[in-house]
């Protein structure tokens, strides 16, 4: 027995056993979840209560494109979601070629999202829209708001693909287990849940009439 064996199983066998029934890293997810999920909400209400107390809030989104687009993107990130729960699924089962198809699946889709997502900043940067101006002559807060919210989303979205990618990596070559695809499906659900909160404030409520 080697002595960097010798000290895992010395650390292993001081180590408290989780008080919750749960393992140590999904525990560390759940924590930073709920600490990400005030984050979220806070923003959100905020948000809520400068539209609600600004006059000529303005409505910038048409049905189409900007709205249907927004729908396509809402379809792909809960495909996403479903993938990801296939991964987690068949990693759980032992079937490790599986999971790392739909790992690779909802790689590809969160791509896909935040691809979408940059294509519609672009095409409002376009319109003249910033985080100081706004084009229809109105309040300027929208921008502001609008690009800051969806930005710290999109820095999810990419965080999570990020993490996927390393994960599927690590999961392939044996140095991660069926554990660790679970937990960052766990935060892949939340950046998923957190969209369907943002796309109705922040798009649907701000559609022309």
């Amino acid at each position: 027995m080697t002595d960097s064996m010798a000290t895992a199983e010395v650390l292993d066998a001081r180590m408290e056993p989780s008080p919750f029934g749960i393992p140590s890293k999904k525990l560390t997810m759940w924590l930073f979840i709920a600490s990400d999920a005030i984050t979220f909400g806070a923003v959100l209400f905020g948000y809520s209560f400068l539209r609600v107390g600004t006059p000529n809030w303005p409505r910038p989104f048409q049905f189409s494109p900007s709205i249907v687009n927004a729908m396509v993107m809402t379809a792909v990130l809960l495909t996403s979601s479903l993938t990801m729960l296939c991964a987690v699924s068949a990693a759980k089962r032992g079937q490790k070629g599986s999971s790392l198809k739909w790992l690779g699946a909802t790689v590809l889709l969160g791509v896909v999202f935040a691809v979408m997502h940059l294509r519609e900043w672009f095409h409002m940067f376009h319109e003249g829209w910033s985080l100081s101006r706004n084009p229809l002559g109105g309040p300027v807060a929208f921008g502001a708001t609008f690009f800051s919210i969806t930005g710290l989303h999109l820095l999810h979205v990419i965080s999570g693909v990020i993490a996927l990618i390393v994960v599927g990596l690590g999961f392939q070559i044996g140095r991660l287990d069926e554990y660790h695809v679970e937990t960052t499906g766990l935060y892949w659900h939340f950046v998923d849940l957190v969209w369907m909160f943002v796309f109705p404030l922040l798009y649907l409520m701000n559609a022309a009439r």
